[in-house]
């Protein structure tokens, strides 16, 4: 028994360590945040408590003084949204196909579709811009779209074609001797089974978008009227990588949306992740 209060203390005592650690790099940028620019400059954020303690806003002031900072943040929702919700319900009617629906070549289709997770997405850039270029699409919020989506797609299908596939194959049966179509069971018994696996992907969805800086850039490029708000943060900082400190900043303006769209789905997104892992 002491034993055992021994060792669960030490798991504890390192699991809060690591803890720690992981947070440690997440406080220094809080921290930064609420400091002088000149004091970030000279001194180590873990300084700021030692005497005299300054702590202030300008650097948040000043970056959302910043002009496009507002415009930016809509053109952020303008993309996350769309980009987010395509690719996760095409992703739920491709789940449900390849899990429970008979047709010729499935198993093929599903392997290359999970074959395009390997595909580097530096490789597709200069072929998509192009045909961007050709359609009129670059530069354009339904270009960004479609690319999220694409590039989205293959982890969704796969995310939730498990999930589905592991659902009671009584419910489907019982379904179809009462005469449901393919459509009804999907809307009927699918998708409200399937609530933690999609919630969890949403999430994962929305912050893998909305923190996409390479992507934005490729498409739509720095025009105002379409950046996304990592685009204009990584302005902030000049040519010669001046003015870095509002960064810190700018760094925690983005990340409220996305810590909001994480705490208010928390519930789900971890009884999607274990859904499955036990079966009764």
């Amino acid at each position: 028994m002491i034993l055992r209060r021994i060792s669960r203390g030490l798991l504890h005592f390192i699991l809060i360590g690591l803890i720690i650690l992981w947070c440690m790099p997440t406080i220094g940028l809080l921290v930064s945040s609420f400091r002088p620019a000149r004091a970030i400059a000279s001194t180590g954020w873990w300084t700021a408590f030692v005497p005299p303690v300054t702590f202030t806003t300008e650097l948040y002031q000043e970056a959302l003084s910043r002009t496009g900072m507002g415009q930016s943040f809509v053109n952020s929702l303008f993309i996350t949204i769309p980009a987010t919700v395509i690719p996760v319900m095409i992703a739920a009617f491709a789940a449900y196909a390849f899990a429970w629906m008979e047709f010729p070549g499935r198993n093929v289709l599903f392997v290359a579709v999970i074959g395009l997770l390997v595909v580097p997405l530096q490789m597709t850039f200069i072929p998509i811009l192009r045909t961007y270029n050709v359609l009129g699409l670059t530069g354009t919020f339904p270009g960004i779209w479609l690319a999220h989506a694409g590039y989205g797609l293959p982890f969704s299908i796969y995310l939730l074609r498990n999930f589905i596939g592991s659902l009671p194959r009584d419910l489907f049966e019982s379904a179809y001797l009462d005469g449901a179509s393919n459509f009804d069971v999907f809307f009927r018994i699918v998708l409200p089974l399937t609530v933690p696996a999609l919630a969890s992907l949403v999430i994962f969805h929305f912050m893998w978008v909305w923190n996409d800086l390479l992507v934005a850039l490729i498409y739509l490029g720095g025009t105002i009227n379409v950046a996304p708000m990592t685009v204009t943060i990584s302005n902030l900082v000049n040519s010669l990588g001046g003015n870095w400190q509002v960064l810190t900043a700018a760094a925690f303006i983005s990340m409220l949306l996305p810590m909001l769209v994480f705490f208010s789905l928390q519930r789900y997104f971890v009884r999607g992740i274990l859904a499955g892992s036990v079966k009764g």
